[in-house]
Protein backbone atom coordinates (compact mmCIF):
# COMPACT_ATOMS: atom_id res chain seq x y z
CA UNK A 1 0.00 0.00 0.00
CA UNK A 2 1.53 3.08 -1.48
CA UNK A 3 1.29 5.81 1.60
CA UNK A 4 1.37 9.85 0.76
CA UNK A 5 3.96 11.35 3.13
CA UNK A 6 7.16 14.80 3.09
CA UNK A 7 10.26 12.64 2.85
CA UNK A 8 13.20 12.74 5.68
CA UNK A 9 15.41 11.45 3.26
CA UNK A 10 14.63 13.21 0.06
CA UNK A 11 13.82 16.97 1.65
CA UNK A 12 15.23 20.01 0.60
CA UNK A 13 13.33 22.22 2.38
CA UNK A 14 10.04 20.68 3.29
CA UNK A 15 10.19 17.14 2.21
CA UNK A 16 7.23 17.51 -0.30
CA UNK A 17 8.97 17.19 -3.50
CA UNK A 18 10.58 13.66 -2.48
CA UNK A 19 7.20 12.59 -0.78
CA UNK A 20 5.61 13.06 -3.93
CA UNK A 21 8.32 11.48 -6.28
CA UNK A 22 8.42 8.52 -4.26
CA UNK A 23 4.60 8.49 -4.23
CA UNK A 24 4.21 8.85 -7.75
CA UNK A 25 7.40 6.36 -8.76
CA UNK A 26 9.53 9.25 -10.64
CA UNK A 27 12.83 11.42 -9.94
CA UNK A 28 12.53 14.02 -7.32
CA UNK A 29 14.16 16.26 -9.99
CA UNK A 30 11.36 15.88 -12.35
CA UNK A 31 9.12 16.64 -9.39
CA UNK A 32 11.08 20.02 -8.37
CA UNK A 33 11.53 21.03 -11.70
CA UNK A 34 7.80 21.35 -12.07
CA UNK A 35 7.24 23.33 -8.80
CA UNK A 36 9.96 25.68 -10.01
CA UNK A 37 8.31 25.83 -13.70
CA UNK A 38 4.91 26.70 -11.78
CA UNK A 39 6.31 28.84 -9.79
CA UNK A 40 8.17 31.06 -12.08
CA UNK A 41 5.64 30.81 -15.05
CA UNK A 42 1.82 31.67 -12.75
CA UNK A 43 3.14 31.62 -9.23
CA UNK A 44 1.27 28.31 -8.24
CA UNK A 45 3.83 25.97 -7.61
CA UNK A 46 4.96 28.34 -4.68
CA UNK A 47 1.33 27.93 -3.47
CA UNK A 48 0.81 24.47 -3.76
CA UNK A 49 4.14 24.08 -2.07
CA UNK A 50 2.95 25.67 1.12
CA UNK A 51 -0.09 24.42 1.04
CA UNK A 52 1.33 20.60 0.78
CA UNK A 53 3.81 21.24 3.41
CA UNK A 54 0.83 22.32 5.87
CA UNK A 55 -1.46 19.22 5.00
CA UNK A 56 0.85 15.93 3.71
CA UNK A 57 2.34 14.37 7.38
CA UNK A 58 5.93 13.76 7.52
CA UNK A 59 7.14 10.38 7.43
CA UNK A 60 6.96 8.12 10.61
CA UNK A 61 4.47 10.05 12.05
CA UNK A 62 2.15 7.48 11.78
CA UNK A 63 -0.43 9.72 9.63
CA UNK A 64 0.25 8.88 6.25
CA UNK A 65 -2.32 8.88 4.08
CA UNK A 66 -2.69 6.04 1.49
CA UNK A 67 -4.07 5.79 -1.64
CA UNK A 68 -6.87 2.95 -0.64
CA UNK A 69 -10.16 4.08 0.89
CA UNK A 70 -10.09 1.73 3.23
Amino acid sequence: MKKLYRSKQQRMICGVCGGLSEYFNVDVTLVRLAFAGLSIICGGGFLAYIVAAVLIPEEGTGMEYSDTNN
